[in-house]
């Protein structure tokens, strides 16, 4: 029997969920939530890497409606969700193909190690799936292993690809794939990227190079600069979005791996630092495991409740 999107949601972030419990052991059943209760009941939503953000919103809110029996696990798991969901909804936003003239140029960018590659195909098959017409760029020319790996997925999903060898100009790469996609009628044009964020400067320059080839035949691209984050970096992923949205000018987020990981509150982290929109998150390694972000859904799924009713 096939499983349901919503219970590989909730089956990716177990291990989320689970940790929130642990951190929050021990806390229930208290006779009141005094500050000192209080207090550890923010360190372990920090702990649990939702941010001091959300934790000062939920303990707000615990504030606000005076729990003077205590609060039992189920109560407290219900307010995290509530407020969760609350911060998610405004950057749950999917992505939209729009552009015109065509293509729309995407931008995909990420440290090497997030799952940038693997995501670019996932997004390309659902674009495909959607009747888009899409095209890859091999633009990670770093690594022969990312030229490679695209070049299978493109062809798995039946996708034409530009690509050159390794060690080639990135930019001419993109500069032939908008001309192609633009003789071809191609909707979407999807651009890898190498993922040097320790050489900064060397990340900047080739970015300005790419965005003054794609000036040259469309001035509105790229049209999205994607950012792809691998969850099981915990905190990490917000030193991420911090240079790569100064350095690349990131337009949106893609969350990955956090089926592999307990430290899946970072998504709520990031959403109540940054505000960018939040396109997709994965939460497998199959075709068909990126998905629109669901902030509802993912809200219960970290809090580890079944349902929100607010």
């Amino acid at each position: 029997m096939s499983t349901s999107w919503t219970e590989r949601l909730f089956g990716g972030f177990r291990r989320t969920s689970e940790k929130l419990g642990e951190n929050l052991d021990g806390l229930f059943g208290k006779a009141a939530l005094d500050a000192d209760t209080l207090d550890q009941i923010e360190e372990a939503l920090i702990a649990s890497d939702l941010g001091p953000a959300t934790a000062a919103r939920v303990r707000g809110r615990l504030e606000g409606e005076r729990f003077a029996m205590g609060v039992t696990e189920a109560a407290l798991r219900k307010v995290v969700a509530e407020e969760v969901a609350d911060i998610l909804r405004p950057v749950a936003k999917p992505l939209m193909i729009d552009a015109f003239p065509r293509p729309q140029v995407i931008l995909v960018i990420g440290v090497n190690g997030s799952g940038k590659t693997t995501t670019i195909a996932k997004l390309a098959h659902t674009l495909t799936e959607q009747d888009y017409s899409v095209m890859l760029v091999a633009g990670d020319t770093f690594r022969a292993a990312a030229i490679g790996q695209l070049k299978v997925w493109a062809d798995r999903i039946g996708v034409p690809i530009i690509s050159g060898a390794e060690g080639g100009d990135a930019a001419s790469l993109v500069f032939e794939g908008v001309k192609r996609g633009t003789e071809q009628g191609t909707d979407v044009l999807i651009v890898d990227t190498a993922g040097r964020l320790q050489n900064k400067a060397g990340l900047m320059d080739e970015l300005s190079k790419i965005r003054r080839v794609l000036g040259r035949l469309n001035a509105a691209a790229p049209h999205n600069v994607l950012l792809v984050l691998d969850a099981t970096t915990g905190q990490n992923a917000l030193k991420q979005i911090e240079v790569f949205g100064r350095e690349a000018g990131v337009t949106g987020l893609v969350m990955t791996k956090l089926d592999g990981t307990a430290r899946g509150g970072v998504l709520v982290a990031a959403a109540e630092k940054y505000g960018l929109p939040i396109h997709a998150i994965g939460v497998g390694e199959t075709i068909n495991d990126l998905r629109p972000f669901a902030p509802e859904e993912v809200a219960r799924a970290i809090a580890g409740v079944e349902r929100i009713a607010r």
